[in-house]
């Protein structure tokens, strides 16, 4: 009796994960033929669409275009219809219920059925490609969100410190060349000392980065004291660190990977791998040996360990990984998951910033936050008030 509970649930728990995998794919493809019979209605209306079958292949493809993408290269460019498509799926579902709503109750307006649905369908389709245009807007057009600090601590050689934060550029098919150049005229508008880049660099793997020689464009950007940065979970994702490391270092980008580095005998720059990790030191054992009398900076792609920071004796944490939501109302979420899921926090003697990024995962859209790179102004303690 016992050994049948037990082979009972070893097959539960070996079935468990393919029948929530069945469960997605099944409300998925609910979802997507929702969309796809609301568009025939009104294509067929207002156009006259026929062949339904057609149709349903094309709607099909698009619905798979970013898996189909990512197995085949001969299909790549299948990818970017499918990042695209993330956007259509999330705005769409929020605009059709209010559309079928519409056009439900102008059943008892002296508008004709198929007016209804003509007009109905052509105002949710200008909301919807507004939405885009305001979208691909805020995640190509970067701003500088400035902040401005004091850490009482001495900084010996430097009274002062601008820095210059830009993280989740995901540099790789649609945040190209184009992109990384904005980058650089943004980092060359606030003139930095030092330059810090909080993970998610590229978008997964470098094979697009070296192919579209971006990292002849990053070399331009300059700092006095240097440029640094960490590994961010999409690093992780498309398992080439080695190669990804060898363009950083050939670009003199510094990644440390739970490292600290001193710099000038005036402040420490900490750096820890991603979570994805799960064999990283703690910020604890990174901080424990250092000089507490000279300025601790950290870079922690996911801001998670706020609390271990401030305890750790860390005076300012620079983090990314959110996005702010990309596209709301996902940034409610993040709001729930993150104690900081953007802009500043002060604990204690501990300061906290998060990037929105400066690049985007999935579609290049931003509705809700914008592409950003973080300007912050550090004042240390003066020598003659120690």
């Amino acid at each position: 009796m016992n050994a049948d509970i037990i082979i009972k649930g070893v097959v539960v728990l070996k079935l468990r994960p393919v029948l929530s995998i069945l469960a997605f794919f099944s409300l998925y493809n609910i979802l997507v033929y929702y969309i796809g019979w609301n568009v025939w209605i009104w294509g067929s209306t207002f156009f006259h669409w026929e062949h339904p079958i057609l149709f349903s292949l094309i709607v099909a493809v698009i619905a798979y275009s970013y898996i189909l993408g990512r197995l085949s290269k001969g299909l790549s460019f299948l990818s970017i219809i499918g990042s695209y498509w993330f956007a259509v799926v999330q705005y769409v579902l929020l605009l059709l219920p209010i559309c079928n709503l519409t056009v439900f109750l102008l059943k008892w307006s002296p508008l004709s059925e198929e007016a209804a649905i003509i007009w109905t369908g052509n105002v949710t389709l200008f909301i919807f490609l507004l939405l885009m245009a305001l979208g691909t807007f805020n995640a190509y057009s970067p701003v500088i969100r400035s902040y401005e600090i004091s850490i009482p601590k001495r900084g010996n050689h430097h009274k002062e410190l601008k820095i210059a934060v830009a993280s989740d550029m995901h540099f790789g098919k649609l945040s190209g060349r184009a992109h990384a150049s904005r980058l650089v005229k943004t980092v060359e508008r606030i003139k930095p000392d030092l330059i810090l880049l909080p993970g998610d660099i590229i978008d997964d793997d470098p094979k697009q980065f070296v192919r579209k020689q971006m990292g002849g464009i990053l070399k331009r950007m300059r700092a006095p004291l240097g440029i640094y940065g960490v590994l961010g979970n999409h690093e992780y994702y498309g398992r080439e660190i080695p190669a990804f490391l060898e363009e950083m270092k050939k670009l003199d980008i510094h990644i440390l990977l739970d490292e600290v580095w001193k710099v000038g005998d005036s402040f420490y720059i900490l750096g820890r791998k991603d979570r994805t990790d799960s064999k990283r030191k703690s910020i604890k054992d990174l901080a424990e040996n250092l000089d507490h009398n000279l300025p601790i900076i950290a870079m922690d792609h996911q801001p998670t360990q706020l609390q271990e920071a401030e305890e750790s004796g860390i005076d300012l944490i620079l983090s990314g990984h959110t996005h702010r939501g990309q596209m709301m109302p996902n940034h409610l979420i993040t709001k729930r998951m993150f104690e900081l899921d953007w802009g500043y926090l002060q604990k204690n003697s501990l300061h906290a910033i998060v990037s929105s990024g400066f690049g985007f995962w999935g579609p290049p859209i931003r509705i809700g936050s914008r592409s950003e790179v973080v300007e912050i102004k550090i004042s240390f303690l003066q020598e003659d008030k120690v």
